[in-house]
C-alpha cells in the first residue's frame, strides 16, 4: 500500500485547481498587462482570482498581493513593517521561537541591521498566550508576527485574541497562515490581522504561488523592483495559471472546510491513539488545539532519518519535520523550543493527513510504524543502554 502522509510539506493538486489552471495555459495565456484581447482575458482571470481570495479571507481585493509563495509573503510583510516602524523610531519586533525559517531568518537579518527581536517561549504544548505577548510589547514595538498554526507540531495559536491585543496597543500584527489557510476558518477583519501569508500548495493548489494580505493603508516595501504589477508592489509578470488555480483550490477547500476538518481530525485522533500504545513515545504539540491532520511524535532510542527511510520502504511518505530543513542533521528547532532534549528531538516523526486519506491507510500506518520503531530499537545501542538501565528513559 502507498500512503502519502506528508501533506504539511505539500499536497496533491485537486482536479478543481487543475481544471481552473489549464485554460490559462492553453487559451488565455496572454500577459495581463497587454492591451489586446488575449491579454485582457488573462487580466480578467487575475481580477476574478483576487476577488475570490479576498472573499475567502474577508478583505477587499486591493488588499491582496500575489507572490511566489509563503516565504516571499513572510519576507515582504516583516521587512515592510520593520522599515515602517524604523521611520517612526520603533525598531522592536516580537515573534516566537518556533516560527518557520522564512520568519526567523528574516528577523535574524533585521537584527543585524539594528532591530531588536524578542522571541517568546511557546511552552510544552507549543502555544503562546496573549498575556505573554502583552508583556513583551514595548513603546518601540513595531510588529508582532506569530504563526497561525505550527508547520511541524500543528499547534494553533490564539490569533484572534493576539490580534485584538495588537490593535489595542497600536502594533501591527502579521501571521504566517501557510499551514492554516484552507484548513482553519480565517477572517482577517474579525481577527484583527493586519498582514497574512499563505501558500497554494498547502491546500491542493500549485507550487510557486502564494498571497500576501496587507490591510489597506500599510505601506509595503518592494522586494522585487521592475514593472508596476501588483499595485506596484511586486514586479514581474503574474503567474496567471497558478494564481487562478490557487483561488479555485482555496475556495473549494473553504467551501468544504468543516466536513474536511471533521473527517481529517477523526483520522488524526485514531492515529494518535494508536501510536500512543508504543512504549516510550510522546505526542508533540497540544492534544486538542492542533491542525486537523497533524500528528507529530518522538520515539526514544531511534533516529528520525532511519525511521523515514524504512517507512518509505513500506510505501509510507512522512517527514521528521519541516520539508524546508529535511536535509539538515540538526534536531528540529520547533521540538527544542517546546523543551524536547536533543536526543529525543532526533527521533521525531511528522505524519500530516488530509481529507483524501482513508481509514484503511491509517490502519496500515498503525500496522507498520510500530514494527519499524521496534526494528530500529533492536539495532540501537542507545536503546540497549536504556533497557539495561545504563541510561535513564526520558519518555
Amino acid at each position: 500500500m502507498q500512503v502519502y502522509a506528508d501533506n504539511a510539506a505539500t499536497t496533491q493538486m485537486s482536479r478543481t485547481a487543475i481544471d481552473a489552471m489549464l485554460p490559462y495555459m492553453e487559451t488565455f495565456y496572454g500577459n495581463p498587462s497587454s492591451l489586446h484581447s488575449v491579454g485582457q482575458r488573462a487580466k480578467e482571470g487575475l481580477q476574478t482570482a483576487r476577488e475570490t481570495v479576498a472573499a475567502v479571507l474577508g478583505c477587499q481585493p486591493n488588499e491582496i498581493y500575489f507572490t511566489s509563495g509563503g516565504s516571499e509573503a513572510d519576507n515582504q510583510a516583516i521587512v515592510s513593517a520593520a522599515l515602517n516602524g524604523a521611520r517612526k523610531g520603533k525598531k522592536h519586533i516580537i515573534s516566537t521561537a518556533f516560527e518557520h525559517h522564512a520568519v526567523l531568518h528574516t528577523l535574524k537579518k533585521l537584527e543585524q541591521q539594528g532591530f531588536a527581536v524578542t522571541l517568546l517561549d511557546v511552552h510544552h504544548n507549543g502555544i503562546v498566550t496573549p498575556d505573554e505577548v502583552a508583556a513583551a510589547i514595548r513603546e518601540d514595538t513595531c510588529l508582532v508576527t506569530i504563526m497561525y498554526a505550527n508547520n511541524e507540531i500543528g499547534s494553533i495559536q490564539p490569533i484572534a485574541q493576539i490580534g485584538a491585543l495588537c490593535k489595542e496597543k497600536g502594533v501591527l500584527f502579521h501571521t504566517d497562515a501557510v499551514q492554516a489557510a484552507g484548513h482553519l476558518a480565517i477572517h482577517v477583519k474579525e481577527q484583527n490581522i493586519d498582514m497574512l501569508s499563505l501558500s497554494a500548495h498547502k491546500f491542493h493548489g500549485p507550487k510557486g504561488v502564494g498571497v500576501l494580505y496587507a490591510r489597506r493603508g500599510i505601506p509595503l516595501t518592494n522586494l522585487i523592483e521592475g514593472g508596476a504589477q501588483e499595485q506596484g508592489k511586486r514586479a514581474g509578470t503574474e503567474n496567471i495559471s497558478g494564481i487562478v488555480a490557487m483561488a479555485a483550490a482555496l475556495k473549494e477547500a473553504c467551501d468544504h472546510l468543516e466536513e474536511n476538518a471533521a473527517k481529517t481530525a477523526a483520522l488524526r485522533d485514531k492515529l494518535i491513539q494508536g501510536l500512543l500504545t508504543i512504549p516510550h513515545c510522546a505526542l508533540n504539540g497540544d492534544p486538542e488545539k492542533r491542525l486537523p491532520g497533524n500528528v507529530n511524535f518522538c520515539f526514544e532510542g531511534i533516529e528520525g532519518e532511519s525511521l523515514l527511510l524504512l517507512l518509505d520502504d513500506k510505501g509510507i511518505c512522512a517527514s521528521s519535520g519541516s520539508a524546508c530543513t529535511s536535509g539538515s542533521l540538526d534536531p528540529s528547532h520547533v521540538l527544542l523550543a517546546i523543551g524536547r532534549p536533543h536526543e529525543i528531538a532526533h527521533g521525531s516523526l511528522r505524519l500530516s493527513l488530509c481529507e483524501w486519506n482513508t481509514e484503511e491507510e491509517v490502519d496500515y500506518l498503525l500496522q507498520e510504524i510500530p514494527k519499524v520503531v521496534s526494528r530500529l530499537r533492536d539495532m540501537s545501542p542507545v536503546w540497549k543502554d536504556l533497557v539495561s538501565g545504563k541510561k535513564q528513559f526520558l519518555l
